[in-house]
């Protein structure tokens, strides 16, 4: 078969995609144990369900790939896997930014960070991480890869292309899902505090409790907190309605009940948009626990809420 090389690296196709799921892995291992050990509980991570992490695989593949030319001097190793990496991790997160709208990742509260995407002291390690792989890491995997019989080394990368390819895609699926879910759960909101205003304006023109209201109401609230308002702001024109009916023209009375009505709906669709019943939604919350958002920070936060709340509910 035809090689592939790249420096001192002499490999097949077959050989290179191996050795990506290898260091996939490798990475889901090594990701996987630290945010375990970090959060005391079992953490399957990654935005995959199954054992790999292709953004290791990609820093393998980079590390081996910048670091070629220069072998034989460890400085500029490191220096074209600070910039190499650093690079990676750049575009990486910014794509994924733009798509799923959340950042799977997120240095915002580091030094010298750039966007929250990439930081100076992660940069930095990438660099001692290319020195580990291309001097002690890489070497022997090299040497199981090429020990390794073609007559095995086909159908394992094969079958392994086509269980990646699945759990990619469906993963790409369930990362859409959960930013049309974010957008989708900030419209509901923002419905909630427009009915939440019309409600007051009710309640002002009834020359009742305006600056009290008038002051609840500034800023953005999250969604327990909105829902109780509108109950109290609902409970209180009602009472108005029965104890001073001559106060309220029939037409505040249908937009009341217009109002009360698309507060209803609105609320079964958070209900609803939260039940995340599908297991790969569940399962990329719950494995990128630094998972952020600037736009739907309030919405990804209750969601993550809401499967942490359905956890506990299945274990009792």
């Amino acid at each position: 078969m035809r090689l592939w090389s790249i420096g001192n690296y002499h490999y097949t196709v077959m050989q290179w995609l191996f050795l990506f799921y290898f260091y996939c892995f490798c990475g889901w291992c090594i990701e996987s144990a630290y945010v375990s050990a970090k959060s005391g509980k079992l953490v399957n991570r990654g935005f995959m369900r199954g054992p790999f992490l292709p953004l290791y695989g990609s820093g393998g593949m980079m590390m081996l790939i910048v670091s070629a030319p220069f072998q034989d001097h460890i400085v500029l190793v490191y220096i074209a896997g600070c910039i190499g990496a650093t690079v990676l991790e750049y575009i990486t997160g910014v794509t994924m930014e733009a798509l799923f709208k959340v950042r799977y990742w997120d240095y915002s509260n580091q030094p010298f960070q750039f966007q929250g995407h990439i930081c100076l002291g992660t940069s930095l390690s990438w660099g001692g991480l290319t020195i580990l792989m291309t001097q002690f890491v890489h070497k022997p995997v090299e040497r199981f890869l090429l020990a390794m019989p073609l007559e095995i080394l086909a159908p394992v990368t094969a079958v392994l292309t086509v269980i990646l390819s699945v759990d990619f895609a469906l993963s790409c699926k369930a990362a859409l899902d959960i930013r049309d879910i974010l957008v989708k759960l900030e419209k509901a909101k923002e419905e909630l505090e427009h009915i939440s205003k019309r409600l007051d304006v009710m309640i002002a023109f009834a020359n009742e409790e305006r600056e009290h209201h008038k002051v609840e109401r500034n800023g953005k609230r999250r969604l327990e907190s909105l829902k109780a308002g509108l109950e109290e702001r609902f409970e209180h024109i009602k009472t108005s309605f029965a104890a001073k009916p001559e106060e309220y023209k029939e037409s505040e009375r249908e937009e009341f009940l217009s109002l009360r009505e698309k507060y209803h709906v609105n609320l079964e669709l958070t209900r609803q948009l939260k039940s995340l019943k599908d297991i790969y939604k569940r399962g990329m919350l719950k494995g990128n626990p630094t998972m952020a958002s600037g736009k739907f920070k309030e919405a990804l936060e209750e969601l993550k809420e809401a499967v942490s709340d359905r956890r506990k509910d299945n274990k009792r």
